[in-house]
């Protein structure tokens, strides 16, 4: 009888790291439990990223565990992972359909054209499937990654900040594509500053603040840890505590 998958897919246990003399995160442990959506939540510098890149072994960690699917990630694992980072990499002197088919070849995508032509059509750039990445605003530039991300129906999603500087129609129209990717069965880990996604979107969140986890747990249990506040006014609570006490 085959062994049934762990509810876990990500596994981070006792996890720490330091770049020189700082400590960005301090003994850090969470799960991100299979098909949910997870918010990854903190202020810039709060040891998010580091976090993630050290989970892909980006990172080296000095010490802790960071398991995807019960084991380190190496190139290659099982688990299809679409990664979305903060800095956006494609190719800008190339067209957008010849970046996206280069990635649907590496990602073993059958009938790409099909589905790049598609999905330019979904997020309203069909006109621009010749046209440079560096001909395009920064928001164009974004949904191309978004679909480079997504293009192989990934088991585990991460995105950080996905929506950032997007108009409200556009910001639902990539909500819109990531809910798609969930009822896939999709695990989702999103990095974002905009609590309204937090809200609509996550069950569980992790709020780190100076490499620490100060909530932790389903967007109901750290509401009732609060005192039923929203998590806008939470995060505000929680980094304002500093001034607060100067």
């Amino acid at each position: 009888m085959a062994e049934s998958k762990s509810n876990k897919i990500i596994e981070v246990k006792h996890f720490g790291i330091s770049f020189a003399e700082k400590t960005v995160i301090k003994d850090l442990s969470f799960d991100v439990k299979r098909g949910e959506i997870f918010g990854l939540l903190g202020s810039n510098g709060s040891g998010k990223t580091t976090t993630i890149r050290a989970l892909l072994s980006l990172y080296k960690a000095d010490k802790g565990k960071l398991l995807i699917n019960g084991k380190p990630f190496t190139p290659g694992n099982e688990v299809r992972i679409g990664y979305l980072p903060e800095e956006r990499g494609l190719y800008k002197k190339e067209s957008v359909f010849d970046v996206m088919t280069y990635f649907a070849r590496l990602k073993n995508l059958q009938d790409s054209k099909t589905w790049i032509m598609d999905y330019l059509k979904r997020v309203d750039l069909q006109d621009f499937a010749n046209t440079k990445i560096n001909k395009l605003s920064q928001g164009m530039q974004q949904k191309v990654q978004l679909g480079i991300t997504v293009m192989n129906d990934p088991e585990l999603l991460i995105l950080d900040e996905p929506t950032k500087g997007f108009d409200p129609v556009n910001r639902r129209l990539l909500m819109e594509i990531i809910e798609e990717q969930h009822k896939k069965g999709c695990t989702i880990i999103m990095i974002t500053h905009y609590m309204d996604e937090v809200e609509r979107l996550c069950d569980d969140i992790l709020l780190l603040k100076d490499g620490v986890a100060r909530a932790y747990g389903s967007v109901e249990k750290v509401r009732k840890e609060f005192n039923n506040k929203s998590l806008d006014q939470i995060f505000v609570d929680i980094y304002g505590e500093e001034s607060a006490n100067e």
